[in-house]
Formats: structure tokens, sequence, C-alpha cells
């Protein structure tokens, strides 16, 4: 798995839970199921692709670490939204690929470069988002990481 589809499978995980993401005592499991079936999502659509360990502790370490700082990120994210917009209104794919994009920009352990964290982040809108995404995600991102 590249490390392309390994940032897009925790995008998928982190959407899924963006629906569906249990009570606080329950949060462990729920990741555990979200990231499970985008794994096997990536697996069954790329099988192209080698699985290997470090990019499958790639997305569940990433779900995990932007859930576990989820009130930080979005207070990012809202600060360069503008004054009448809430995160609430994004649409949910844009909402969790500027999460995902932040965590990688401002938290990971493996500092990706900006134009990389960007790049990928424009692409996934691209792909998940509306016409309009990939410009809607590179301005916030492009305002975060200045």
């Amino acid at each position: 798995m590249s490390r392309t589809l390994a940032r897009e499978t925790a995008f998928r995980a982190l959407f899924q839970l963006d629906f569906n993401h249990g009570e606080i005592e329950e949060r462990e499991v729920y990741e555990t199921l979200a990231v499970g079936t985008a794994i096997e999502a990536a697996e069954e659509f790329n099988s192209n692709d080698d699985l290997n360990n470090e990019n499958l502790r790639y997305v569940g370490e990433t779900v995990s670490n932007v859930r576990a700082r989820l009130e930080e990120i979005d207070e990012i994210i809202q600060s360069h939204l503008r004054k009448n917009w809430t995160l609430s209104r994004l649409a949910s794919a844009d909402r969790n690929i500027l999460r995902l994009a932040v965590y990688e920009l401002k938290f990971a352990e493996d500092k990706v470069p900006v134009g990389v964290a960007i790049n990928e982040a424009v692409k996934l809108a691209k792909r998940y988002g509306t016409d309009d995404s990939g410009r809607f995600v590179n301005g916030i991102l492009d305002a975060i990481a200045n």
C-alpha cells in the first residue's frame, strides 16, 4: 500500500467515524471497526498494491491520533473559515480531508512536507468532494500552513 493509498484509507475511516462514532467509552471499538473496514476496501479495490506493516500502522495511528486531537484540529480549521461558517456546515468529505491534512501538518511525528500534505489533500478533495472542494481545501490548508 503506497502512502497515498494509506492516506486515502485513513480518510475513509475518518469519514465513516464522522457519521458513526459511538460513545466515548466505545471510541476504540468504533475506530478499530472503521480502520478495518477501510483497509478491507483498500485491499479489495487496489489488489495490486502491497499492504506493508508501515502503511497499515500509519492508517491505524493516524485515525487514532486525529480522533484524540479532534477538538484542537477542529479549532485550527474553524479559525480559518469565514465568520458565518462553522465546521458542521462543511461537507463531511471536506471536513475529514482537512482534519487529516491538519494532523499531518501540525501533529504527526513523521512530519509531512507542506506541499505534499496539501497536494494529497487536494487530490482527495477532487476525488471525494464537490467541484469546488479542491480549491476550498487548498485555500484553507495554505492559510493554515502559513
